[in-house]
């Protein structure tokens, strides 16, 4: 492992106890390297250190001040490590003393991760003004919608002001439009007094095409792998262990400085790293140091599409120790039970026994033959606890990447969504919502950036509908650079006390709420659980247990009311949840009270959530 000091950032410039600035700079390829502050006029040179690393202590660059890393007298570039960009990727870096704010969250301990209850949602639409402060008086709206755990798109400084995120290039700096690292700080601080978690999304597998100036310092990119992105990122290549290392620090600065509960890690399955240890279990080998150090939990959540346990499975067992993954599987056979397309690859899932395998397996390939892969794909995920997966009827990705950028409300019935809120609620994993979904938002999220560059602006553009020429039927891509197209994709909040929005908001309300207050409901136990799909009738019945508590779950996907029938071994059942009835605008209400093997009527496209305490 690469010698990391767990409890300061090196990199970049930082503050001492001394208010002297230390600046520490890699660049194994310069032969001369400088710090020029062009508000000053003034350029200090550094001194040169071992493994390529260059560096000074100095009383001469002051919180604030304007800076830009020079090397061989030649070309002036940001600090790969900056912590603000206030004239955006191009311009000069901003010396802060990020170690300055004052918290006031010192009783806060984070959410244990099996109550988790996610909420994704990107800064720049949440709100019409698009700001971590913005974003901060919402947040009274979110605990009562009953989320305790949001989780925020990169914010990592990108080009212009509009972009989904992940076309950073400067990842130690927090997006200068949204708020800067104290507008962070400050919202990181209010959500803990709120009791609200907050996960941040950071991209360690690429980086953006603008502003991206690593090469200029050392072997950031090797040809040795190739991403959807171009060039991998070097974890593995020569000259790796400042790359390595970059990126270690970035995330415990997070954790540290920032007082981020937990990172979801973007499309881990594109680092590409063959070293002995793995760069995320090196990661995860410091974390656990930093938590030692300074009493805090934190979590690390992948998304992941290589259904391989290697990745949740704990460093004891040779595992990479994240401690969950997004299951986008859960979401396709969802989506398909719930007649969606069966394109791409949506082909792989065949419906409602996948959802039920789903339910009951995390992983639906789990060492089948996939004819979307055209491979036997999958291990089985035996022994890996519920909270290790996060499931979700939606999300940027699914959303964002349609050319119209529809979300499901325009996809499905008023009666549909509310079933597939119910599908995703009552499982034993993670349930995560995508911002707006809790009130029907109708409003797409399309996919938007704001490239200064006009040749790459195009190229975008030219990319964009080239990707969706098949599908002109529906009409033209939305141009991602146009202001417009960003403005169509925030949330109308003017909405909530509309029907049928307001009543979509108290639905998910109660669903959030039983989902806690349900023993059999809110304790993962992915054993105690059993699955019955019907295949002709479009049905589902999931049965869940903790202790003597018992809640079954009757699903209809059909179009038509169906009879099922409730467990036989189980008495007493009382109706607790009946997405079809009258307060939910749905067509008519089931019985209160059920008993052992009793034939229910379910309606369509329906949930009813029958409970027991026996």
């Amino acid at each position: 492992m690469i010698p990391l000091n767990i409890s300061n950032k090196s990199l970049g410039v930082s503050f001492n106890t001394e208010e002297q600035a230390e600046v520490y700079i890699w660049s194994p390829k310069a032969k001369k390297v400088a710090i020029s502050l062009p508000d000053q006029k003034k350029t200090i040179a550094l001194s040169e250190g071992e493994m390529g690393y260059w560096q000074i202590t100095t009383s001469e660059i002051k919180p604030g001040d304007l800076y830009k890393v020079v090397l061989d007298e030649e070309h002036e570039r940001p600090d790969p490590a900056s912590l603000a960009q206030p004239e955006g990727v191009h311009g000069p870096s901003q010396a802060i003393d990020v170690k300055s704010f004052k918290w006031t969250d010192s009783n806060w301990n984070n959410v244990p991760l099996e109550d988790y209850i996610l909420y994704e949602l990107h800064t720049g639409t949440f709100t019409p003004e698009g700001t971590f402060a913005a974003m901060e008086q919402k947040l009274d709206y979110l605990k009562e919608l009953g989320v305790n755990a949001i989780e925020i798109m990169p914010v990592a400084q990108f080009p212009g002001s509009r972009n989904w995120g992940y076309d950073g290039v400067l990842p130690f700096a927090t997006q200068d439009s949204y708020g800067g690292a104290e507008g962070l700080q400050q919202l990181v601080d209010a959500c803990h007094q709120k009791g609200i978690a907050v996960i941040l999304d950071v991209v360690y597998n690429h980086m953006g095409p603008e502003g991206n100036y690593l090469n200029d310092f050392g072997p950031y990119f090797t040809e040795k792998y190739n991403t959807p992105w171009g060039p991998a990122l070097n974890f593995d290549d020569a000259g790796c262990d400042g790359v390595r290392k970059y990126f270690t620090e970035n995330l415990l600065m997070w954790f540290r400085d920032f007082h981020i509960d937990a990172v979801r890690m973007d499309a881990v399955h594109a680092i590409k790293d063959f070293s002995a240890t793995h760069i995320l279990r090196e990661m995860k080998m410091c974390v656990n140091d930093l938590m030692k150090e300074t009493g805090r939990t934190h979590y690390m959540i992948v998304e992941l599409d290589l259904n391989d346990t290697r990745f949740i499975n704990p460093l004891e067992e040779q595992g990479f120790g994240m401690d969950a993954q997004w299951v986008d599987e859960f979401h396709h056979a969802l989506r398909v039970t719930a007649g969606g397309d069966r394109n791409g690859y949506y082909a792989d899932f065949t419906g409602l026994q996948h959802l039920a395998k789903a339910y009951t397996d995390a992983y639906v390939y789990d060492g089948q033959y996939s004819p979307h892969r055209d491979k036997i794909f999958g291990i089985k995920a035996e022994n890996n606890p519920g909270k290790q997966f996060i499931v979700f009827s939606q999300n940027h990705d699914q959303v964002g990447n349609r050319m119209l950028g529809e979300r499901t409300s325009q996809l499905s019935s008023f009666e549909m969504q509310k079933l597939m809120a119910g599908a995703v609620m009552v499982s034993p994993f993670l349930p995560m919502l995508f911002m707006g979904e809790e009130y029907s938002e109708p409003n797409p999220f399309l996919y938007f950036v704001s490239h200064t560059d006009p040749e790459l602006a195009e190229a975008v553009r030219k990319g964009r509908k080239a990707e969706f020429a098949a599908f002109h039927a529906q009409g033209e891509a939305p141009d991602p650079m146009a202001e417009g197209t960003f403005n169509e994709s925030k949330l109308q909040w003017n909405l909530l006390d509309k029907d049928p929005h307001s009543t979509m908001l108290k639905y998910y309300q109660t669903l959030i709420r039983l989902r806690k207050e349900l023993p059999a409901l809110s304790k993962l136990n992915r054993r105690q659980l059993d699955v019955e799909p019907n295949d002709e009738q479009q049905t589902l019945i999931l049965h869940r247990w903790h202790n003597n508590d018992h809640v079954v779950c009757l699903m209809n996907f059909s179009k038509s009311p169906q009879q099922v029938t409730l467990p036989s071994h189980v008495k007493n059942w009382t109706i607790v949840l009946d997405s079809a009835a009258p307060e939910w605008k749905g067509p008519a209400s089931s019985p209160d009270k059920a008993d052992a093997a009793q034939s229910v009527t379910v309606q369509p496209e329906s949930i009813i959530i029958y409970a027991n305490h026996a």
